[in-house]
C-alpha cells in the first residue's frame, strides 16, 4: 500500500464525483482485491462520464493505476456500457496496455448503482447496509480517477465535468470552475430553448429540482437537465411531499409493481415499497410495522417514475419511512445473506424504455464535450461538498487568493475534504460557503 498516494489525494480535496462525495483518500488507504472504475453512467440524458472517458482516457487509466498501487488490488475493472464500445476504443487500448479490463455492461437503469455495478462486475453481493469494501472492492467514478491522476501531479480539485441537457439550444458537456453558477453553465449551452423552464441538478431520477439558478456547481454535480416548466416531471417533482403521501394513501391498490421492478429487491435485498405504502394509512404503531421494508432502499426513483401504473410516489414514501426509522433509532435486523431474484436479468429496465416513459425522448441526444474558457465574475464554494464534516476556512474576507490555493481545511480528527479556490480573486464572504470575486 502506498500511503503517499492517499496523502496526495487528501491534499488535493478529491471526493467521489458520481454520488454523495465520499472523501477519496479514505478509499485509497484501504486494502482490497478489486478496484472498479464506475463509468456506467445511467441517469437519462447525462453524458459527462462518457465524454470524459473519450477525451481524457489517459487520465482515467493513470488514476486507476494510482488506486491499484495505493490499495494493493490484484484486479482492476472499468465498468462501461457495451453500446459505447466503438467510442471507447482508445480507452480500451490504453487500459489493456496497463492490464486493466473494460467490463462491458448492459444499458439499463440503474447500472451505475454501486450494488448493481459490483454484482455485474464481480458476481459479489454487498451485504445489506454494507459498502463495496465489505466484499474486497473499492469503487470510484471515472471522473474521480481523473482527479486522482491530477492529484499525483500536485493539482487540487478546482474544476468539474458537467453535462447540460434537455431543453437547451446546444446540449453539451463542459469542464467548469467549481462554484460557477448554474445559470452561467446553462448559458454556455445556448440557454433554454423554451420560455419558462425548470432545472434538475444531478439528473431526473436522483437529482433535485431547483429554481434558484444562482446556486453553484459543486464537486458532486454530474449535470443539469433543463425542462419546460409545464413538463410532467417538473409538475410531479414540484408537488409538496405531504400531497404525495396523501395521494398514495388514497390511491395505492397494492399491485406491488414498485417492488417487482425495484433494483435492490431484484438483487435479493428485502426492499418492498408496496408494503411501505401501507404505512401512509396507519397510525405510528402501524408505521413501525411497514417502515422496515424501506430500510434498504437506495432512492433510485424507479418505482415512482417508472414502475407504478398509477403514478404514485413509493420512493417518497420510502424516504419518509427511512427518516422515521432513523429518528426512532431503529436499526435494520434482517438477513445478511442474500441471493438475486430469479427474474433479476429479465426485469432490467432498458434506459431507452425509461426515457420514453419519462417523456423526454425528444431530448435524448448527444451532449459532446466543448472546450470553453469560463471566467466567472465570482464563485461560491460551499465548505461541505462531501460526506463528513464541513471544511474549516483558512482564509478571511478581503484576502486575495490564487486558483488552486487551499481555502478550507479538514477539521482535526474528522472525515472530510479540503476546498480550494477555483479562480484568482478576493474573498468577499464566508458563511457556510466561501465567495471569491474577481479583483
Amino acid at each position: 500500500m502506498d500511503l503517499n498516494i492517499s496523502e496526495s489525494i487528501r491534499n488535493s480535496g478529491v471526493v467521489g464525483c458520481g454520488g454523495a462525495g465520499f472523501p477519496a483518500h479514505v478509499k485509497a488507504a484501504s486494502s482490497v482485491e478489486y478496484v472498479i472504475a464506475n463509468g456506467a453512467e445511467c441517469e437519462p440524458l447525462l453524458h459527462k462520464d462518457l465524454e470524459l472517458m473519450i477525451h481524457q482516457p489517459e487520465a482515467v487509466v493513470k488514476g486507476m493505476q494510482q488506486l491499484i498501487s495505493s490499495t494493493g488490488a490484484k484486479k482492476a475493472l472499468i465498468g462501461v456500457k457495451r453500446k459505447y464500445e466503438e467510442r471507447l476504443s482508445e480507452l480500451r487500448r490504453i487500459a489493456e496496455r496497463a492490464d486493466i479490463e473494460l467490463k462491458w455492461l448492459g444499458d439499463f437503469y440503474p447500472t451505475g448503482d454501486e450494488y448493481v455495478l459490483v454484482y455485474e462486475s464481480t458476481n459479489r453481493l454487498i451485504p445489506p447496509h454494507g459498502i463495496p469494501l465489505d466484499v474486497g472492492v473499492v469503487v470510484n467514478n471515472v471522473e474521480t480517477l481523473r482527479n486522482l491522476s491530477r492529484a499525483s501531479e500536485g493539482f487540487p480539485v478546482t474544476t468539474k465535468y458537467v453535462t447540460v441537457a434537455g431543453a437547451v439550444r446546444n446540449p453539451s458537456t463542459f469542464e467548469v470552475p467549481i462554484g460557477i453558477s448554474l445559470a452561467e453553465v446553462i448559458a454556455a449551452a445556448g440557454g433554454p430553448s423554451v420560455t419558462g423552464c425548470a432545472v434538475f441538478v444531478g439528473g431526473l431520477m436522483m437529482g433535485k429540482l431547483e429554481t434558484d439558478l444562482s446556486l453553484p456547481v459543486t464537486k458532486t454535480c454530474a449535470g443539469l437537465v433543463v425542462l419546460p416548466a409545464d413538463h410532467r416531471l417538473v409538475q410531479r417533482s414540484g408537488l409538496q411531499v405531504e400531497a404525495k403521501h396523501r395521494i398514495g394513501k388514497s390511491a395505492c391498490d397494492q399491485c406491488s409493481y414498485c417492488t417487482e421492478f425495484c433494483p435492490r429487491y431484484l438483487l435479493g435485498y428485502d426492499v418492498q415499497p408496496h408494503k411501505v405504502m401501507r404505512s401512509l394509512s396507519f397510525t405510528a404503531t402501524g408505521e413501525a410495522i411497514w417502515n422496515q421494508w424501506a430500510d434498504l432502499c437506495c432512492s433510485c426513483g424507479l418505482c415512482t417514475l417508472y414502475a407504478c401504473p398509477e403514478e404514485l410516489y413509493p420512493k417518497e414514501a420510502c424516504d419518509k419511512a427511512k427518516a422515521d426509522l432513523k429518528e426512532a433509532g431503529v436499526q435494520w435486523k434482517g438477513e445478511v445473506q442474500t441471493s438475486p431474484h430469479s427474474m433479476y436479468d429479465g426485469r432490467h429496465v432498458p434506459l431507452r424504455q425509461l426515457v420514453r416513459k419519462l417523456g423526454i425522448a425528444g431530448y435524448d441526444v448527444a451532449a459532446p464535450f466543448l472546450k470553453l474558457k469560463f471566467s466567472p465574475r465570482k464563485v461560491r464554494l460551499p465548505l461541505q461538498q462531501h460526506i463528513g464534516a464541513k471544511a474549516v476556512p483558512t482564509v478571511k474576507p478581503g484576502q486575495a487568493v490564487k486558483a488552486g490555493e487551499l481555502i478550507g481545511e479538514i477539521p482535526a480528527g474528522k472525515l472530510g475534504a479540503r476546498v480550494h479556490a477555483s479562480m484568482d480573486g478576493v474573498v468577499t464572504a464566508i458563511n457556510g460557503e466561501i465567495v471569491i470575486e474577481q479583483l
